[in-house]
C-alpha cells in the first residue's frame, strides 16, 4: 500500500491513532469484547506488575469489572508468562507456545553469563523440571513459595535470584506457566495441562503473524518499535514485513516509515477522533511501554516523571489527546479512596478536562469495586 501523506500530523495525532489501534477509544465500536478478546487482539500485554495488568485489560473493556479479568485468568482465557524481554505478559493461551519457540533460546543464550554467576546448569534446569513436574502431578498447582521450598530441599538453592531465573527457564521453555489465583498470586501448573491445545507455525510464519497484529494493535509504529518489543533480529523483522506489508497502511512521518492497520490509517480521511478525551493508564501499560521510541506520546523532558531516576518502575499516567500529560495515584481507602493527579509542569487542566478526568477516575474506582 502506498504511503500516506503525513502533512496534518504531530505527535498527538499519532498518539491518537495509537489510542484507536489499542482499544482505548471504544466509542469507535459497537463490540463489546471480553477479556481474552481483548489480549488477544493486543497479542502481549505486559504484565510483570499484576495489579497493573489487570486494569490493564480493564480500561479495554466497554463496561465489566476487575472480577471479570479475574475470571478469564483464573479460567485459563488469558495467560501470563514470560513470552519475551524476560518480561511478564498477559497472551492467549494459543499463541504462548510459539512465542516461547521464537524467543526463548535467544533468551536463554542472552543470560548464559548471568545463570554461570548463579551457578545454573542445564543439569540443574531439568532436575528442577523433573521435581516440580512430579510435585504438580500427585498434588497440583504450587505456589512460587512452595516451589522454592521445593527446590532447596532438593540441594537447588533458590536465593540471590537463583530460584527466579530458574522458574523462568522451566516457564520458556514451555514446561510450567503461571494457573489458577490464589487470592493475589497465581499458582505454577504443568503447561501441557493448563493450554491442552496450542498453534503451531513455522518460524517465518509465525514472525510474519506476530508483526502483522502487532501493527494493527499498536500502530503507527516502526520495525524497530517491533524488533525492540520482541527482540527478534531485525533481519527476520524486515523479512517478515515484505511478506504482510500488502496487509498493513504506511505512514511517513518525521522521517520514519510508521506501519498501521488500514483501518486506523482511514481515521485521518476525517477528524482524527479522542482530541478531548482523558485516560488513566496503568503503569506499565502498552500505550507507553508497547515502543521503543516514546517520544510520540511522551515528551521527552517528562520522561524522568514516570521513571523516577530510571528505576524500571513506571507510574501510572494520564493521557490527554493521546498524550502523557502527567501520572496519577490513589489516595485513602475503601469508601474514601480518591483518584488524584500530578501534571506535568504548571499545567491546569480546565473544566472539561477536569470533568473528563473525574469520569475516568470514576471508571477506575467502579472496576476495582466490580
Amino acid at each position: 500500500m502506498a504511503a500516506l501523506a503525513g502533512k496534518r500530523l504531530n505527535g498527538r495525532i499519532m498518539g491518537r491513532l495509537r489510542l484507536a489501534s489499542q482499544l482505548l477509544l471504544p466509542s469507535l465500536t459497537d463490540e463489546r469484547p471480553e477479556a481474552a478478546d481483548i489480549v488477544r487482539w493486543m497479542t502481549a500485554m505486559q504484565a510483570q506488575d499484576f495489579q497493573a495488568a489487570l486494569w490493564a485489560v480493564g480500561v479495554r473493556l466497554q463496561g465489566g469489572g476487575l472480577s471479570m479479568v479475574r475470571a478469564a485468568l483464573d479460567s485459563g482465557a488469558i495467560v501470563r508468562s514470560w513470552p519475551m524481554r524476560g518480561t511478564l505478559h498477559l497472551v492467549a493461551p494459543e499463541d504462548l507456545r510459539w512465542m516461547l519457540e521464537l524467543t526463548a533460546d535467544r533468551l536463554t543464550k542472552g543470560m548464559a553469563a548471568r545463570h554461570r554467576e548463579l551457578g545454573i546448569t542445564w543439569a540443574d534446569v531439568e532436575k528442577c523440571r523433573d521435581l516440580v513436574l512430579d510435585h504438580i502431578s500427585s498434588a497440583g498447582p504450587v505456589s512460587r513459595s512452595e516451589l522454592f521450598a521445593l527446590f532447596d530441599a532438593a540441594g537447588q538453592a533458590t536465593q540471590g535470584q537463583r530460584g527466579i531465573h530458574i522458574l523462568g527457564t522451566l516457564c520458556r521453555h514451555g514446561w510450567l506457566v503461571l494457573g489458577p489465583l490464589a487470592g493475589n498470586q497465581q499458582l505454577l501448573v504443568a503447561f501441557d495441562d493448563w493450554i491442552p491445545a496450542s498453534r503451531r507455525l513455522e518460524r517465518a510464519e509465525a514472525v510474519a503473524e506476530w508483526l502483522l497484529r502487532y501493527f494493527r494493535s499498536h500502530g503507527p509504529a516502526t520495525v524497530h518499535d517491533f524488533a525492540w518489543w520482541t527482540q527478534l533480529p531485525l533481519t527476520e523483522v524486515r523479512a517478515a514485513l515484505a511478506e504482510v506489508r500488502g496487509q498493513l497502511a504506511e505512514l511517513e512521518f518525521d522521517g520514519s516509515a510508521y506501519w498501521m492497520s488500514p483501518g486506523t490509517a482511514a481515521l485521518q480521511d476525517a477528524t482524527v477522533p479522542a482530541g478531548r478525551s482523558v485516560l488513566l493508564l496503568p503503569g506499565f501499560d502498552e500505550f507507553l511501554l508497547g515502543y521503543k521510541d516514546r517520544s510520540l506520546v511522551l515528551p521527552p523532558e517528562y520522561a524522568d516523571h514516570i521513571v523516577p531516576g530510571g528505576n524500571g518502575v513506571f507510574k501510572k499516567t494520564v493521557v490527554a489527546a493521546g498524550e502523557v500529560i502527567g501520572t496519577w495515584a490513589v489516595e485513602g481507602k475503601g469508601r474514601r479512596a480518591a483518584v488524584v493527579h500530578d501534571l506535568f509542569g504548571d499545567r491546569q487542566p480546565g473544566p472539561a478536562a477536569q470533568a473528563a478526568f473525574e469520569r475516568a477516575a470514576r471508571r477506575y474506582l467502579e472496576f476495582l469495586a466490580t
